[in-house]
C-alpha cells in the first residue's frame, strides 16, 4: 500500500546561530532544522544542489521524505518552510517537521485510470480528459497509497467522474470537501457539441 518514500540526505550541523549558517552556505550547503515528535531540534545541512533540484521538481512542501543523517535514526519528515534570498530567490534555510507513524498529513496522490479499453465511449472515439492527475488527500504517515484508481469501465461520451466515484483507502479522505471532478470522457475532435456535464466540468475546474 505504502508508496516509496524518497530519501533526503543531510549532515548534522555543528554549532548554531548565524555564524554556523554562513559557514554552511560557504561550503555549498543550506542550513536547516528538524523539529517535532517531542524530541530535541536537530540542526542539519543539506547540499545546496540537491535541495534546489528537489525544489524544482515541485510540491516540495507536500512531499514526505525519509531523512537520513549520519549517526541518527532515519526519520520521516515533511517540509514546513523554505526561506529564500530576496534577490536571487535561492533557498537559504529549510525547516522540517518529524512525523510519527500515526501522524495525519496532506499529500498529493496520483490518479490512475483503468477500464479505458472496455469503455463504450472510448470505443466510439471518445478521449479521456484528466482534469486532475493527482489529488491532495489526508493520509496517515505509516500507510501512504501509491495511487488512487478511477475505473471508467462502462463510461460513455459525456460522462464526468468525480472524487466520489473513487473508492479511497480506509482512513483516507480528500482535503477539498466538495465533490470535485477528476476526469471526463470527451467527444472525438471535430464532433463538437459537448454535453452539459462536460461543460459543467470545464466551468468547475
Amino acid at each position: 500500500m505504502a508508496g516509496e518514500i524518497p530519501d533526503l540526505i543531510a549532515v548534522e550541523r555543528v554549532g548554531t546561530g548565524k555564524g554556523a549558517a554562513r559557514k554552511a552556505r560557504r561550503e555549498g550547503y543550506v542550513p536547516g532544522i528538524v523539529y517535532g515528535d517531542d524530541k530535541e531540534p536537530l540542526p542539519i545541512n543539506i547540499k545546496f544542489n540537491e535541495l534546489l533540484k528537489r525544489l524544482k521538481q515541485g510540491r516540495f512542501l507536500s512531499t514526505l521524505f525519509n531523512l537520513k543523517v549520519e549517526g541518527q535514526d532515519d526519520v520521516r519528515v515533511i517540509c514546513r518552510g523554505v526561506q529564500r534570498d530576496v534577490v536571487k530567490d535561492l533557498p537559504t534555510h529549510v525547516d522540517f517537521m518529524r512525523l510519527h507513524r500515526n501522524s495525519r498529513i496532506n499529500l498529493f496522490i496520483p490518479v490512475v485510470i483503468t477500464g479505458e479499453e472496455a469503455a463504450p465511449g472510448i470505443k466510439r472515439g471518445g478521449v479521456v480528459t484528466h482534469v486532475r492527475s493527482d489529488v491532495e488527500l489526508i493520509v496517515t504517515a505509516s500507510d501512504i497509497p501509491d495511487h488512487i484508481t478511477l475505473d471508467i469501465t462502462g463510461g460513455k461520451i459525456g460522462d464526468v467522474y468525480h472524487i466520489s466515484d473513487v473508492t479511497l483507502p480506509e482512513g483516507v479522505k480528500p482535503v477539498i470537501e466538495r465533490d470535485f471532478v477528476i476526469a471526463n470522457i470527451a467527444a472525438p475532435a471535430g464532433l463538437g457539441g459537448g454535453s452539459d456535464e462536460e461543460e459543467e466540468a470545464t466551468a468547475e475546474e
